[in-house]
């Protein structure tokens, strides 16, 4: 199999079951925003000393893989017939657990704080932004065409670890989080 078809020449691309669509259509400005997220978990996983945080970011990349199944299939009927993986209540379940554990290790906040410190910290903070991306994305196409409510929780949930996870990092690497002290101060 050749790994280009010359299909999407034209600015159009295939939908998962059959269709095709703009290169711009909401759905594929979800699964794409997906797939991007999916690629800064590649990174933060390579980038992270940590055994723990390494395994979770690999498997956020495994459901993130069929998240992007699912966003990329305009057929409800198979999504509806778990013929097409996507999160599910357990899984959001999963990503709130693993926030507690990891906020034990953190001193509670008391400012915002800027994206930086490690290279792994600044990877995990620039994969929440492009969760928040994915989340937006994932909404727009919500809106005309209904996503599973445990998709929409699991990207709302999965910035909020990734900025966790970004404090974790520095933290026992003895990084301070950098405070945004405002213009005026």
């Amino acid at each position: 199999m050749k790994i280009y078809t010359k299909r999407g020449d034209q600015g159009e691309t295939d939908l998962l079951g059959g269709g095709r669509v703009s290169k711009d259509h909401a759905r594929v400005e979800a699964y794409g925003a997906v797939d991007e997220l999916n690629a800064c978990l590649g990174e933060c996983a390579a980038l992270t000393s940590h055994d723990d945080l390494r395994e979770i970011s690999q498997a956020i990349q495994s459901l993130l893989f069929d998240l992007g199944g699912y966003l990329a299939s305009p057929d409800p009927t198979r999504q509806q017939k778990g013929g097409i993986p996507q999160p599910e209540d357990p899984d959001v379940e999963t990503l709130e657990t693993q926030i507690d554990s990891l906020e034990r290790e953190l001193e509670p906040l008391k400012r915002f704080i800027l994206p930086g410190g490690t290279p792994a910290a600044a990877a995990f903070h620039r994969g929440r932004t492009v969760c928040r991306r994915a989340e937006r994305r994932a909404v727009a196409l919500h809106g005309t065409e209904p996503l599973s409510p445990a998709s929409l929780r699991y990207l709302n949930r999965l910035s909020d670890l990734l900025f966790v996870m970004a404090r974790v990092e520095n933290r026992r690497a003895g990084v301070a989080d950098i405070e945004w002290m405002g213009r005026d101060r």
